[in-house]
């Protein structure tokens, strides 16, 4: 399953009337990190504002999938089609990006994809750059249809606990999933979600870009790991997406995730600090 897309790829492909590039860049990640390309975007691309506008702000927890209702109003409002080929990017290499390619997926857009490397390799290659977004946009007629079987929920990952009926992939550091490292949201205690395993996202990853077939499968033979029942997880739903785009190169079929991920368990099992 080839969900990537090269930047010689996306050069290659710049004049195609149905591209739309989506910058899905964020401010920083969770732990602090920022990227040195600030005040650089890929030309003519786009902003996907992953936090403030689509993210549902009615939910308790961080980066929750909007409403399709919501979901389809600011695609609109980006001019992105039904017949939109889209490529999302970041200026970490690979971040935020995979989260962006996993709604599109969820709400029944099938032409998607990551740009492998994202940022940093498109500027490393020398190709097109600007200091702003495109923002001069006829509207769009971008429909939603979510697919609920993309998401569990909280009630799903509980009832789990008895039936172990899928195992959940913790996208999280090493350190948070064994409960011995701080969480970044401080009130909340680290540890992990029974039936989980951990494949920190750092570990799908290698200079901005996704590892080989070979290298992932390495990985998840390391795990004893069966693909074939899986959910995705991390703190908020964001990081897991890449280890889930990464593993699809195994097996195309994974897109399962819990949305609400370790933050929303934490709260509602009353896994908090005093």
């Amino acid at each position: 399953m080839n969900d990537l897309r090269s930047v010689e790829w996306l050069n290659d492909n710049f004049s195609n009337e149905n591209l739309v590039v989506l910058d899905a860049s964020l401010a920083s990640t969770i732990e602090g990190s920022r990227s040195d390309l600030d005040g650089v975007v890929i030309k003519n691309s786009r902003y996907f504002d992953l936090k403030k506008k689509f993210s549902d702000h009615d939910s308790a927890f961080p980066n929750t999938l909007p409403s399709p209702e919501d979901f389809e109003k600011e695609c609109r409002a980006l001019g992105i089609n039904n017949s939109s080929l889209i490529v999302v990017y970041d200026d970490l290499g690979v971040y935020s990006s995979p989260r962006v390619w996993w709604m599109f997926r969820a709400m029944g857009h099938q032409e998607v994809y990551v740009l492998d490397g994202g940022l940093p390799h498109w500027v490393k290659n020398g190709y097109p750059t600007s200091s702003s977004h495109h923002v001069d946009l006829d509207p769009g007629d971008f429909t939603s249809n979510l697919n609920l079987d993309f998401v569990k929920s909280y009630q799903d990952i509980v009832a789990n606990v008895d039936d172990a009926l899928f195992t959940i992939i913790d996208a999280r550091s090493e350190g948070r999933f064994n409960g011995v490292e701080d969480e970044p949201r401080k009130h909340l205690q680290s540890g992990c979600i029974p039936h989980s395993i951990n494949i920190p996202y750092k570990e799908v990853l290698k200079d901005g870009k996704f590892k080989s077939e070979s290298e992932l499968k390495a990985i998840v033979d390391s795990k004893k790991l069966d693909l074939d029942q899986v959910v995705f997880s991390c703190g908020s739903g964001l990081t897991a997406c890449i280890v889930m785009l990464a593993l699809r190169k195994i097996n195309g079929q994974l897109n399962v995730l819990y949305d609400g991920s370790w933050t929303e368990w934490a709260e509602l099992q009353g896994l908090t600090k005093e």
